[in-house]
């Protein structure tokens, strides 16, 4: 029987990425199956694929793509008519999204994003975009979530060289940032589709190493949030900060993080901390307390 290190699947594949999301930026022909520009689109997930559903509708709809909305699959509001429903998940066995798939079976396409290719989602889509190789043994998610979005901005138009140029290069840096590793309390920020990304981030630090985070978006965090910033506490900024809430962060005594790299190479950084914080506390984020690789509902 071989004994694994804690955090071990976690961390082969955090370190994965830039090379899942190569290839992710080179899958054109599974590009193609997602909606085409002009079309109306849902998109829907839970958990990280919420969050990831968040940044991609962002992104799609920015880029004059069409609309895009972004929902919980539990609190999906998909019966207005929208050409498409791209559904996000990991396992593909997820309640909510299957119940959601077969709610709209004949009546609306349905593309799935999936990383296990047997799961029972792939026979109930209309298209299946299939990421195997980014599917994880890990219940804490981290390379799937975001080979995902590489493909989905790939879709878009986006070169990739430098967010993977980025992310290579978080982590082969040494991490040896105690003090951010060691905060008391962490406050995520992104504005546009970084709100995402922010989100994400919250959630994984929070389930990893059970820490007390908070997400907003960046331009909401003054309107209460920013109470909570002190001395021993971070508030990272996913992208480009607005103009003065770094100094009106820090003059609170908090720590601001913000990194002039692609924000989803901050995400990479991001997932670093909250791997050495979970196995410097004796927690494994392989196997997080109350959690499943994925939800499954009794009926």
């Amino acid at each position: 029987m071989t004994l694994t290190q804690p955090g071990s699947h976690m961390r082969e594949e955090l370190t994965s990425q830039p090379q899942t999301w190569g290839r992710a930026a080179d899958m054109r022909d599974q590009q193609s199956v997602l909606p085409a520009a002009g079309a109306r689109v849902a998109v829907v997930g839970c958990g990280t694929s919420w969050f990831m559903a968040q940044s991609y509708a962002t992104l799609r709809e920015t880029a004059g793509q069409g609309q895009t909305d972004a929902f919980a699959a539990s609190e999906s509001f998909v019966d207005r008519g929208y050409d498409a429903i791209v559904a996000l998940t990991r396992s593909g066995t997820t309640t909510e999204v299957l119940e959601l798939v077969d709610r709209v079976a004949g009546r609306t396409r349905v593309i799935g994003v999936i990383g296990d290719e047997t799961s029972p989602l792939v026979g109930m889509v209309d298209d299946a975009v299939l990421l195997p190789f980014a599917d994880e043994r890990s219940v804490v998610q981290t390379r799937f979530a975001t080979t995902a979005l590489a493909l989905f901005r790939a879709s878009l138009g986006e070169d990739l060289t430098a967010a993977i140029a980025d992310a290579a290069a978080v982590l082969s840096a040494d991490d040896d940032d105690l003090a951010l590793r060691d905060a008391e309390q962490y406050t995520f920020l992104g504005r546009g589709w970084t709100v995402g990304l922010a989100h994400e981030a919250a959630l994984k630090m929070r389930e990893s190493s059970q820490s007390w985070t908070e997400s907003y978006p960046s331009m909401e965090y003054r309107h209460g949030p920013l109470a909570i910033a002190a001395p021993g506490r971070v508030t990272w900024q996913f992208g480009r900060a607005p103009e003065g809430l770094a100094a009106q962060v820090e003059a609170t005594g908090a720590r601001f993080v913000q990194h002039p790299i692609d924000p989803m190479a901050d995400l990479v950084r991001l997932h670093r901390v909250a791997l050495d914080r979970a196995v410097a506390r004796g927690l494994d984020p392989d196997q997080p307390r109350n959690l499943t690789r994925s939800v499954i509902l009794d009926a």
